[in-house]
């Protein structure tokens, strides 16, 4: 009996403690207090401060209408109204070569002989026909002095009369042929001297030392002489960029051989047939080319700046300065502060100007001449 009561009482206090253990536990505070702090405001790298703002130059920043850039590829070709092609009008072959490709001549430069049986037989008849205008002058002479003294009928004179012109006739085409194959009549020679018939660059050559040379009917040119004066920058333009490029539009065209210059040419022609390999356009530029420095076949990259009617802001290129491959303007913001803000430029926008895609709205204050302002303000540090 006494053992039961020992083990009932040692229950109940185990059950007291415990529901003294969990009672306490529901009544215990979990807030942690924190030390005090202060907060502190970590100074702005792009933030300058200036003494005398008033000695740097501000410009406001503008809206004007964008130009988008369409960059394409061409090719230097020489203006086919300015080519001329050199050919003989008579047959025969070439015994000498005076000219080469790519050579420069001026007009009347010899070019080529040809050993010629046509010019040969050209003067053969020439000498025939003067011969037999000199009898029928003759006959005809004798034939006014016999109808006169009544010794020839009149019929018999007009017979002379009609061979006489037939003759002189006969000269004149006879001489009219040698001067069109190219003979000097006042140097008869079988051999036919081809020269320059203006003054130029030759860009084609299809003869060579002892090769024939075949009448018009089914010859080529034996040169082509091109002036390069003036020249055509050709384009290749994409079906999906042919609307953004007009008749009179100007392009600035740089050669690869060139890279440090601009020349600018205007477009005078589209081609309205499309290649069907690359789904380009044929666009023509024309360029002056007083130096001679662009070639036939020389590669081109021809930048046309095309007006399309939005508005963006627009800033100085003098107030962009170029740093770790970034842009940046330095942009006032009032109480001798200014701020350096990166922005992204887009396509010029006229002399002088660039577009400012991100980072400035217009009416934006900046410093005009940011390379100047970034100099003062590290001498200054």
């Amino acid at each position: 009996m006494n053992r039961v009561l020992f083990v009932k009482a040692t229950l109940s206090l185990g059950l007291g403690v415990i529901l003294a253990g969990c009672g306490h536990e529901t009544h215990v505070d979990t807030r942690t207090e924190l030390p005090p702090f202060k907060v502190e405001d970590v100074p702005d790298v792009n933030i300058l401060r200036v003494d005398k703002p008033e000695q740097f130059q501000l410009t406001r920043v503008e809206e004007r209408s964008a130009l988008d850039e369409l960059k394409v590829r061409a090719s230097i070709a020489p203006d086919v109204s300015r080519n001329v092609p050199v050919v003989s009008m008579a047959s025969g072959r070439a015994v000498e070569i005076r000219a080469r490709i790519g050579d420069d001549v001026k007009k009347g430069d010899l070019l080529l002989v040809i050993n010629s049986p046509d010019i040969l037989q050209a003067f053969s008849d020439y000498h025939k026909f003067q011969g037999a205008e000199v009898l029928a002058r003759k006959q005809f002479e004798r034939a006014q002095v016999l109808h006169e003294k009544g010794a020839l009928a009149q019929k018999d004179l007009e017979v002379a009369r009609d061979a006489a012109v037939k003759s002189r006739v006969d000269v004149s085409t006879a001489t009219e042929r040698i001067r069109i194959l190219g003979g000097d009549l006042n140097h008869p020679s079988p051999f036919l001297e081809v020269r320059a018939p203006v003054s130029g660059t030759i860009i084609e050559q299809n003869i060579t030392i002892t090769s024939a040379v075949k009448s018009l009917d089914n010859s080529p040119n034996l040169f082509t002489i091109a002036d390069l004066s003036r020249v055509w920058v050709v384009c290749d333009v994409y079906e999906n960029n042919l609307g953004q490029v007009h008749i009179g539009d100007y392009a600035d065209v740089s050669l690869n051989a060139y890279p440090d210059r601009t020349f600018r040419g205007r477009a005078s022609n589209i081609g309205r047939v499309l290649d069907p390999t690359t789904r380009s356009a044929k666009v023509r530029l024309e360029l002056e080319n007083p130096d001679g420095i662009m070639r036939a076949g020389m590669f081109a990259t021809a930048t046309f700046r095309v007006q399309t009617g939005r508005m963006c802001p627009v800033t100085p290129t003098t107030a962009i300065l170029r740093l770790h491959d970034k842009d940046w303007v330095f942009r006032f913001e009032g109480d001798k502060r200014f701020r350096r803000t990166e922005i992204q430029t887009g396509p010029m926008a006229g002399a002088g100007y660039q577009e400012a895609l991100t980072g400035l709205k217009v009416g934006d204050m900046i410093v005009a001449n940011a390379r100047q302002f970034a100099s003062a303000t590290e001498q200054r540090e």
